[in-house]
């Protein structure tokens, strides 16, 4: 994704000199980001296995800010989805709308944590290395890793929200259970809080497949990017936005053929098979089900009514959602605005529903 930048506008020349020249205002700078590593030594895993030495990359915008008892009353941790990094919040999509002066989670009053989860972007993952030797991480390891770099290697106490996309909104429901006191609000996007089952399954389960039963995956010991990461490339394509925008991308075969080409080209120039293997895998202990009810801050959930992974139609969302005590499920209509799945990043879409619960839980 394209790093969020503001460019400032000069005024054109050649105007008729007895005319004032038009002034046009300067557009804010982009947040400054701060980039980092923080290492946990010797992490004990939910599966036993043992690491030496975990990396966790983040960035940060802002400067944190405690009361008179020290606590941090302005940090905000925003979670990435599957394969992705926090550089992706970085986008006019969505920094550009959430984190310029004025704006919902304006830099210069909120502390911004956007992290690398472990097995995505310059954390530490199978490709440094370790391949599918790496220990098989799941969900309560990436959250128990975060909780880690905030508390020990950012020195943040409490967090004003705790959000996130996709996988990262999946994390949220978990933060809440986790350490139900540590946050103000959580805000999970287009996320459903149940484990992953039917065609949300199934779709990840072609993907895992696929990487797994391919001959030249060779157990995770192959020397050139095994075929089976174009179908990686292509489920992902498929689940990514809504039928509407794929049939406008693509409306004759020709079409939707060279679309998902440059997509796939694109996806397999940095992809690694065993990454993404893993971080498909790691989705196996997501369950936040049978702990909705330890949820006690404020919640408001946002999803899609064209998100194929997490359709509305199943019930799901305003059921389950119902179970958190402050909680509140908010799901909007497909329009010529939304992206099916990938709306979780088009903040211009749903930032009124996070300007309402910062309002909501401000102290």
């Amino acid at each position: 994704m394209r790093t969020f930048r503001h460019l400032l506008v000069v005024a054109a020349a050649a105007l008729c000199v007895a005319a004032p020249l038009a002034q046009t205002p300067a557009q804010p700078a982009a947040p400054q980001v701060t980039e980092g590593d923080f290492v946990v030594r010797n992490y004990t895993f939910q599966s036993g296995e043992v690491l030496p030495e975990v990396r966790l990359h983040y960035r940060t915008l802002g400067t944190p800010r405690r009361d008179a008892a020290g606590r941090v009353t302005n940090a905000v941790w925003i979670g990435h989805g599957t394969g992705g990094t926090g550089t992706q919040f970085l986008s006019r999509n969505f920094s550009g709308e959430l984190f310029g002066p004025g704006q919902p989670l304006d830099a210069t009053q909120f502390y911004i944590i956007l992290p690398d989860h472990i097995g995505h972007g310059a954390s530490s993952k199978p490709s440094n290395g370790l391949r599918a030797t790496f220990p098989k991480y799941g969900y309560r390891d990436m959250i128990d890793l975060q909780y880690r770099l905030i508390t020990e290697g950012l020195n943040v106490n409490h967090l004003r929200l705790v959000m996130g996309t996709s996988m990262g909104g999946m994390h949220s429901w978990m933060w809440g259970q986790m350490h139900p006191t540590f946050m103000d609000a959580l805000l999970p996007l287009a996320s459903l809080p149940t484990q992953i089952a039917g065609r949300n399954r199934v779709w990840r389960r072609v993907l895992i497949d696929a990487i797994r039963n391919d001959p030249a995956w060779n157990n995770g010991n192959y020397t050139t990017q095994p075929p089976s990461l174009r179908v990686a490339a292509q489920m992902l394509w498929l689940a990514s936005s809504n039928p509407v925008r794929r049939q406008n991308e693509g409306p004759t075969l020709a079409d939707a053929d060279r679309v998902m080409e440059n997509y796939i080209a694109n996806y397999i120039k940095t992809a690694d098979a065993n990454d993404v293997l893993y971080y498909f895998e790691a989705s196996r202990d997501y369950d936040p089900g049978p702990g909705l009810e330890k949820i006690i801050a404020p919640l408001v959930a946002i999803n899609f009514a064209d998100d194929i992974i997490n359709p509305p139609e199943l019930g799901i969302f305003e059921r389950e959602t119902a179970r958190v005590t402050r909680g509140r499920a908010v799901t909007y209509p497909a329009t010529d605005r939304t992206a099916g799945h990938g709306t979780h990043t088009m903040a211009a879409v749903w930032k009124d529903e996070l300007v309402r619960l910062l309002k909501e839980t401000e102290k």
